[in-house]
């Protein structure tokens, strides 16, 4: 604003050696000093809108960053959103594991104990069998020399057949 202030002041000088017929030298002084304010004006004005320039390409370059640290921040909202989903996801199906896996403890549980009673089963039918196989040969065979009978060893079980040999 000082500049219009010396513009001004340039021009009420001319006019008024103008209208007094003043020397000639104080004519160019007041021109030569007008043509330096204009001048000093044109550049102020020129380094201004240069500053306006590079302002407003500031301006837009931070707008830009902005928007683009916006669609970030959107983009990792999402993604987070889809990460919970995802875990809760997974958390469920833990659950759902952790049962399944209690539940199959417990039925191999059960069959080792089935199968510990099997095998005590087998032990004791082991037993009877080894202690009776031989009493029942031995008794069939002692019945063979004394009666002299022929016995069907593939018959059914629960059945006793037999024939009389005659030796």
């Amino acid at each position: 604003m000082a500049a219009f202030r010396d513009i001004e002041e340039v021009s009420q000088g001319l006019l008024s050696l103008l209208g007094a017929n003043r020397a000639e030298a104080q004519q160019r002084r007041l021109l030569g000093r007008h043509e330096q304010v204009v001048e000093r004006l044109l550049e102020t004005q020129d380094g201004a809108e240069q500053q306006l320039r590079e302002i407003l390409t500031m301006e837009k370059e931070v707008a830009q960053s902005l928007l683009n640290a916006k669609e970030q921040v959107h983009q990792g909202g999402v993604e987070l959103q889809q990460l919970e989903a995802g875990l809760q996801e997974a958390g469920e199906e833990d659950t759902h594991l952790k049962a399944s896996l209690l539940q199959l403890t417990r039925e191999l549980e059960e069959l080792k104990e089935i199968e510990a009673d099997l095998e005590r089963q087998e032990k004791e039918v082991d037993e009877d069998t080894t202690v009776t196989i031989p009493s029942a040969v031995y008794v069939a065979q002692l019945y063979h020399q004394i009666s002299k009978i022929e016995w069907d060893y593939e018959c059914e079980p629960g059945m006793i057949k037999g024939m009389a040999s005659a030796r």
